[in-house]
């Protein structure tokens, strides 16, 4: 199976993001995520039980952690990688182009 990362990309902006399953095995999951001007809803924090890599290939975002006093402001080609527990939120994706994310998700040791 293959495919292109950008097709198929909805218009901005969107009421929702779209999340993709690209391929997921045992202990991994990569998924397609497109942002059309969403953000995390004010108080959230992600605290996923897992590991994430994530790297953003286009638009622009602002990725925000709870131990970090201010937002990293994000640009195609970017890439984080998240701890498990540790709490981040999105603060801004762009409302006029696509923020396409590509993330890895590692399931916890057992």
């Amino acid at each position: 199976m293959s495919a292109n990362l950008f097709d198929n990309l909805p218009p901005a902006p969107q009421p929702e993001e779209l999340f993709e399953t690209l391929c997921a095995r045992p202990g991994v999951r990569i998924e397609r995520i497109v942002s059309t001007g969403q953000c995390s809803p004010p108080g959230f924090w992600y605290d996923q039980p897992g590991d994430e890599w994530v790297a953003l290939l286009s638009g622009s975002a602002t990725l925000r952690f709870a131990d970090e006093a201010t937002g990293r402001e994000l640009r195609p080609g970017d890439w984080v990688f998240i701890a498990a527990h540790r709490r981040h939120r999105v603060e801004r994706t762009d409302a006029t182009t696509p923020s396409v994310w590509l993330a890895v998700h590692l399931a916890p040791p057992d």
